[in-house]
C-alpha cells in the first residue's frame, strides 16, 4: 500500500516551537523528525506555502513544489507564498499571492510529483538551482521545512533542516514493493534506525545538497513515506534530473 502524502491539512496549522517535515514536530525537539532549526538566512530559497506544504524559489516569481499540493493546472489566486523568514510569525517575513498553477503533466498520484506555482510579483530572495543529470544522486543530503517533527505532530512555526543519507533504488524497493517508481523517484533516510525523515507539512520543499562548486542544488521535492522517521521505510522524493527539462519548459511558459 502506498504511503501517505506528506501535505499538511491546512486547518492543522499550529506553529509551535519546531518543525520540518510533512509529518512531524516537537517544541522540545529541535526542527524535522531528528532535526534542528536552521539559521536565518540559511535556505533563503525556502518557501511556505499556506495549502500547508513547502517550496523553493525555482525562479524569483515561481516557486517549485509537489504535484499533490496542488489542484491541476491554470490561474490560481489562491496560495500565499510566504519567504525570506525561518520564523513564519516574523514581521520581515514576505508574502506574495499565486497567480497561476502548473501541475506536472500526466500526474495521475504515482511519480511526477512535481509542481509549478506563479508569484504575482518577485521574491527578492536567492533562487535553487534543480539538477540536470543524476551525479548528485548520492551521499548525504539536506532537508528543511516547516512541517511536523515527529509522526501525528503539528506544524512548526520555525523552520528545521535535518541530514539524511541515499537510499538506494533496490533498498527502498524492499520497503515499498511496486509503489515506488524507480526512476522518477529517489529515496533518502536511515533506512535502519529511522529517527531522521520529514513529515506532514514538508511536502513539495526541497531535498538538496552542494556541488563541487559549494554551491545548492535540488536533488528531490517531498513527495511521500510510510509515517515519519519509521525504521525500514525511507522518505521518497520526486528525482528533479529525470523533470529538469520539462520543468524548465513548463517554467518558461508561466
Amino acid at each position: 500500500m502506498r504511503g501517505l502524502k506528506r501535505a499538511a491539512v491546512l486547518g492543522a496549522l499550529t506553529l509551535a516551537t519546531v518543525g520540518m517535515q510533512p509529518l512531524t514536530a516537537t517544541a522540545a525537539t529541535p526542527p524535522v523528525v531528528g532535526g534542528t532549526p536552521a539559521e536565518q538566512g540559511e535556505f533563503p530559497f525556502m518557501v511556505r506555502l499556506s495549502m500547508g506544504c513547502g517550496g523553493a524559489l525555482y525562479a524569483k516569481d515561481i516557486v517549485l513544489t509537489a504535484a499533490h499540493c496542488v489542484d491541476g493546472s491554470g490561474d490560481n489566486t489562491s496560495i500565499t507564498a510566504t519567504a525570506g523568514v525561518v520564523d513564519l510569525e516574523s514581521p520581515d517575513a514576505v508574502k506574495v499571492k499565486s497567480t497561476k498553477v502548473l501541475q506536472a503533466p500526466g500526474y495521475n498520484g504515482k511519480g511526477k510529483d512535481w509542481a509549478l506555482i506563479k508569484l504575482a510579483k518577485p521574491i527578492d530572495q536567492p533562487t535553487l538551482k534543480i539538477a540536470s543529470d543524476d551525479k548528485l544522486n548520492n551521499g548525504e543530503f539536506d532537508i528543511a521545512g516547516w512541517g511536523a517533527d515527529k509522526e501525528g505532530g503539528e506544524q512548526q512555526r520555525y523552520l528545521l533542516k535535518a541530514k539524511v543519507p541515499f537510499v538506494s533504488d533496490a533498498d527502498c524497493k524492499a520497503a515499498y514493493g511496486d509503489d515506488l517508481t524507480p526512476g522518477e523517484e529517489i529515496c533518502a533516510g536511515k533506512i535502519a534506525e529511522g529517527g531522521v525523515d520529514t513529515c506532514q507539512g514538508d511536502s513539495g520543499g526541497p531535498m538538496f545538497r552542494k556541488d563541487d562548486a559549494g554551491e545548492y542544488v535540488q536533488v528531490g521535492i517531498v513527495s511521500w513515506g510510510n509515517g515519519c522517521a519509521r525504521p525500514k521505510f525511507p522518505g521518497v522524493y520526486t528525482e528533479v534530473s529525470t523533470f529538469s527539462a520539462d520543468i524548465a519548459k513548463a517554467a518558461s511558459g508561466l
